[in-house]
């Protein structure tokens, strides 16, 4: 990176470290006040996002860019306005910046209370997800963090304009605009900067393919929460409910296919797989999902194609499902093990024992019963938006709301008392 680059690029976050002082001294009310202007602008400013969005999506064909990365690429004023009313629901959330974990008094009279502070300065990497500019600088600001956001460039348009619309929504509130920054001018050189800027940024987290998050992982100098990649598995066992099944399966696949929570693998249990498998692939055929079955799912569903070994543990992010049918639900709990991402698991089943095995056994960041597996979602969990869903098990795991961009510190208060 030339000197002067360097220099605009070191700027930049400085700038960024300098907001953050200010945004952990809000108080709740005047960071809702900045949530609201950036939802209404927001709204007033759809047709340009719209406009900005086209170009990118244009690139995107031009490109010859995947079914579902476009997917995640388009924005369209039902999602714009989907985002703005996500900004309003953070915005009505509790504000989690001095909620005390814990206090105590110490013998000697010393009284401790451990709270809840902002990271300082939070970067994130991600690609083709325009809306993780809305969401993660709504989060940020809701829990006082200035946030610094490498969007990629199959994205770059859309993330310009947002990123404008946020930064003159905030000046209006009187806040500093540097509390949300692109650096999406500086490309993949402003991504590695970005990973080696420990003190200036206080912690990353990655969005995009397995590729760019095992990237960021093994590159970043600055601490990682890890994101991961969606290989969501679900198992039907001898006594799941048909119509649960057709229902659970179709949603969890079809609903959203490019999304990280949407299903990659079903495997059914062989003593359910004549009963079951006709009825949920034929749902699934008939919204144009191609069936990659092994040689026992083949068998019983013709209208498939036969699965190679690649097929399972693979994320799709498309119209195509791989199934596979096991011997007991220990092979498909192995299976699991084996091929998971640890991201979502889910289970139909009537049998209560099944269901609390499944719970303990699948080690993942959601493990559901009897449920879509498009459930795990900060939004659906009630977080007005995510900044992610983590698949590590340090500080966070799972969607990631306002409580997971925060650290804590302790308060000690004393009157006079020295250690003896």
């Amino acid at each position: 990176m030339p000197l002067e680059e360097l220099a605009a690029f070191t700027h930049k976050l400085e700038s960024a470290q300098a907001a953050s002082i200010v945004l952990a001294t809000l108080n709740t009310d005047a960071k809702n006040a900045a949530l609201h202007a950036i939802a209404d602008a927001l709204d007033e400013n759809s047709a340009g996002i719209v406009a900005s969005n086209a170009l990118d999506l244009d690139n995107g064909r031009a490109n010859g860019t995947s079914e579902g990365l476009m997917d995640r690429l388009a924005l369209t004023p039902a999602r714009i306005a989907s985002l703005s009313q996500a900004v309003r629901q953070v915005a009505a959330l509790a504000d989690p910046v001095g909620h005390v974990v814990r206090g105590m008094d110490m013998p000697n009279g010393v009284h401790l209370t451990q709270v809840r502070v902002p990271f300082g300065v939070v970067g994130t990497i991600y690609e083709a997800r325009p809306n993780v500019t809305v969401d993660i600088a709504a989060l940020a600001l809701k829990s006082g963090n200035a946030v610094v956001l490498r969007g990629g460039s199959a994205a770059e348009n859309s993330n310009r304009t947002l990123v404008a619309i946020i930064q003159e929504a905030l000046t209006s509130v009187g806040l500093p605009a540097a509390a949300v920054q692109t650096i999406d001018e500086f490309g993949r050189e402003g991504a590695r900067r970005l990973m080696a800027a420990r003190g200036l940024v206080d912690v990353l987290v990655p969005r995009g393919s397995a590729d760019l998050i095992n990237t960021v992982v093994m590159e970043s100098k600055v601490p990682v929460i890890e994101t991961g990649a969606g290989v969501v598995h679900l198992v039907l066992d001898e006594s799941a409910n048909v119509e649960w099944a057709v229902d659970i399966v179709h949603n969890s696949k079809v609903q959203r296919p490019s999304v990280c929570n949407a299903l990659e693998t079903l495997l059914v249990l062989e003593s359910a797989a004549e009963r079951l498998l006709p009825p949920v692939l034929s749902k699934l055929r008939e919204s144009g999902v191609t069936i990659h079955a092994d040689e026992r799912a083949h068998a019983i569903f013709a209208d498939s194609v036969p699965a190679t070994p690649d097929d399972f543990g693979r994320e799709y992010m498309s119209r195509d499902i791989a199934v596979k049918v096991v011997p007991s639900l220990d092979a498909a709990i192995e299976h699991i093990r084996r091929y998971s991402t640890k991201h979502t698991e889910s289970i139909i089943t009537n049998d209560a024992a099944n269901a609390e095995r499944f719970l303990a056994e699948v080690d993942s960041a959601a493990v559901m019963v009897n449920a879509s597996t498009r459930f795990t979602d900060g939004g659906e969990f009630g977080f007005g938006a995510e900044v992610g869903i983590s698949t590590q098990k340090l500080h966070a795991r799972g969607p990631m709301g306002l409580p997971e961009l925060t650290s804590t510190k302790w308060l000690v208060r004393g009157q006079g008392q020295i250690r003896r």
